[in-house]
């Protein structure tokens, strides 16, 4: 029976602080997906000598509660308390708190010290009884509330030793019973929180972006790519093992201050342009370049490309080259300078001749009514997710409109935030519904610079931004990359792809592209983004110059183990020597560790000692554990050595713990 004294107050009786998670103060949902794993805690505590209780409640979106799940103080003394919960549909869930005062448990505890030493004796063995007999009431089964009647009757026994009737309460069943039920005074509730769930690919997939104007397959640089050409290439990304085929703008692109090739301000009749200078005589952001070819076309690409068990993914770039139908349409879309001209856009010292930004201030309601009917003629043709460029230059409050619109109807549509920006504009993106995030990964090289910003994309920054860690992008090849060679690459896929649930390549990774172009620059020599550029994939995979079959295994390993398929869940280890990085990753039974060399010039060795209570029952316990990547198998335990070659890695599978004698693999 549960006496309630603070429902919904700032306080109660049993103060209920600082429940997590919590975004902009519950003002806006935190997230997570069906199936995934969570955390929601609170710090909570009673008067005196109390003892306490506690549960998470989630409701669901029909405002149901679910089965309340037990917490615990996850540190003894903290009052910090904690249970993992799961979702399980999509859909706008709350969650809360409830505590209570335990007298049950503060009973047995004062018992087993008063009858031992013969203190109050009849007196505590009646208030037990008296405990017990009320308790009753709460346990619906007639079994568990007989065995807790049965008690009381024995604690009331005045023909037994102490001991014995003592022994009574004690009993499994009535624990099982009054664990399932207990006696709750003094409730108190927390306010409500807010949660959104959805789709588990919000969370968890491997994304491949290309140019399909490069793939034509005939190896020449002056044939430009069809989409009938370009399905030829999603096989081949289908077996890598990857779930989303992301593609740059598709539209027709505009003429006036076109670039060539590495960016010249000097383009030819034959130079294809870069594909975010959208817009021309042939339509807008609704409309098939030509040179791909038409809507049904682009109808078939996705419909191979869904055969083949993937998702695509369209760049949603607003902007406009100057010979966009906007410029001419709505004039109030631009920025006009004092001479009239348009402003074109620039990023310091990058500038953008042949693009105009749109100016949102004079018709913004226009310009999400556009967005939105643009997004839903894509979703028409079976686009789902969408990697909108840039949205940090443009108004947050425009796109908490748009996608609220278009997720309000169409929640399992998705967007990711290409924001490479500061971290404030980054979190309020996520915050108003952008589903997925670029990182700063790409610049994070060092075992400190992965441990503590992984650490942050992991902990209170989960429940609003999920992290895509791309290695690559048409934009970026870190200096890493240059200078590293194939361990580099190799090193950065292993870590994307375990580090984080959602991870991405940009084509042209698996062959080790890694050519500047200049000292200093992260641009590539001869850009994807100003010219055609066809790649021979059966030259290099006859030559062995692709690592394709890794970034396979990779994949592989990411479906089969459910601990990949999370954030949350990540733990890093010590490790002896600052070259060496370690750390695992668990959800239920499923276990995964990796331990890779983050220098790809150098073979290290280093002693790894692993958290054993996240891995094993105890700490001397050995566990089978099975490299992934290679098929060896070591017994490992708290503490083991690794050698490992320039940029190598274990990705390990934990097995049931054994004890297994002599000193660590």
């Amino acid at each position: 029976m549960d006496a309630i004294t603070d429902v919904h107050t700032t306080t109660g009786r049993i103060p209920v602080r600082d429940v997590r998670p919590v975004v902009d103060c519950g003002r806006r949902p935190a997230k997570a997906v069906v199936g995934e794993t969570f955390q929601v805690t609170a710090t909570l505590f009673g008067e005196g000598h109390d003892v306490v209780g506690a549960n998470a409640v989630l409701l669901d979106p029909d405002g149901t509660p679910g089965p309340w799940t037990p917490m615990r103080e996850l540190a003894p003394g903290s009052d910090l308390w904690g249970a993992e919960v799961i979702a399980g549909e999509t859909g706008h869930w709350t969650y809360l708190v409830e505590a209570w005062s335990d007298p049950v448990t503060g009973w047995r505890r004062t018992a087993g010290i008063k009858i031992p030493a013969g203190l109050d004796v009849g007196l505590v063995l009646e208030e037990g009884a008296a405990l017990h007999e009320r308790a009753a009431a709460g346990v619906p089964g007639a079994d568990g509330r007989a065995a807790v009647l049965a008690a009381a009757d024995t604690l009331r026994d005045d023909a037994l030793p102490p001991a014995e009737r003592f022994a009574a309460a004690l009993d499994p069943g009535v624990t099982a019973a009054l664990a399932e039920h207990p006696l709750r005074e003094r409730l108190t509730r927390s306010l409500p929180l807010p949660l959104l769930v959805e789709r588990e690919r919000a969370l968890f997939g491997a994304w491949y972006e290309f140019f399909p104007r490069s793939e034509h397959g005939r190896g020449d640089a002056s044939e430009h790519g069809t989409f009938r050409t370009a399905a030829g290439r999603l096989p081949a990304i289908a077996e890598m093992g990857f779930d989303v085929v992301y593609l740059p703008p598709v539209h027709p692109i505009g003429t006036t201050h076109r670039k060539g090739p590495d960016n010249t301000l000097s383009a030819g009749p034959q130079d294809v342009g870069v594909p975010w200078a959208i817009g021309s005589p042939e339509g807008g952001h609704d409309a098939i370049h030509p040179a791909l070819g038409t809507l049904e076309d682009f109808d078939a690409f996705v419909a191979r490309a869904t055969s083949l068990g993937l998702e695509i993914a369209l760049d949603f770039a607003l902007q406009c080259s100057p010979d966009h139908p906007w410029v001419e349409k709505h004039p109030e879309w631009f920025h006009h300078r004092p001479d009239n001209t348009i402003a074109y856009a620039e990023n310091p010292p990058k500038k953008y001749q042949d693009i105009y930004p749109i100016a949102f201030d004079r018709d913004m309601p226009g310009l999400v009514r556009e967005t939105v009917r643009v997004l839903r003629h894509w979703m028409d043709h079976g686009v789902r997710i969408f990697r909108v460029d840039n949205p940090h230059t443009k108004p947050v409050v425009f796109w908490e409109r748009v996608i609220a619109d278009i997720n309000g109807t169409d929640p399992d549509v998705i967007f990711l935030a290409e924001a490479f920006t500061r971290p404030a504009m980054m979190r309020t993106l996520a915050e108003i519904g952008f589903q997925q995030s670029y990182t700063y990964f790409t610049w994070r090289n060092t075992k400190q610079e992965l441990t503590e910003y992984l650490t942050e994309l992991a902990g209170d920054s989960a429940a609003r931004m999920r992290p895509n860690l791309f290695v690559n992008t048409p934009d970026i090849l870190h200096e890493f990359l240059q200078t590293g060679g194939r361990p580099a690459f190799e090193l950065r896929a292993v870590l994307a792809a375990t580090l984080s649930p959602t991870w991405g390549i940009y084509s042209g990774y698996e062959l080790c592209e890694n050519t500047p172009l200049r000292p200093g620059s992260e641009e590539y020599l001869h850009s994807e983004k100003y010219q055609l550029r066809p790649r021979d994939w059966e030259s290099a995979e006859r030559e062995g110059r692709t690592i394709a079959p890794l970034i396979t295994r990779l994949n592989r390993i990411r479906r089969h183990h459910k601990a990949l398929h999370e954030i949350r869940n990540l733990r890093f280890h010590q490790v002896d020597d600052d070259a060496v990085i370690a750390y695992s990753k668990r959800t239920g039974d499923d276990t995964v560790v990796v331990v890779a060399n983050l220098d790809p010039h150098h073979t290290r060795q280093a002693t790894v000692s692993l958290d054993m209570p996240r891995l094993a029952p105890s700490e001397d316990a050995r566990v089978p554990v099975r490299d992934e990547l290679t098929g060896e198998t070591y017994n490992w335990g708290r503490s083991n050595f690794v050698r490992l070659g320039p940029g190598g890695a274990h990705v390990l599978t934990v097995g049931p713990a054994t004890r297994i004698g002599g000193s660590p693999a």
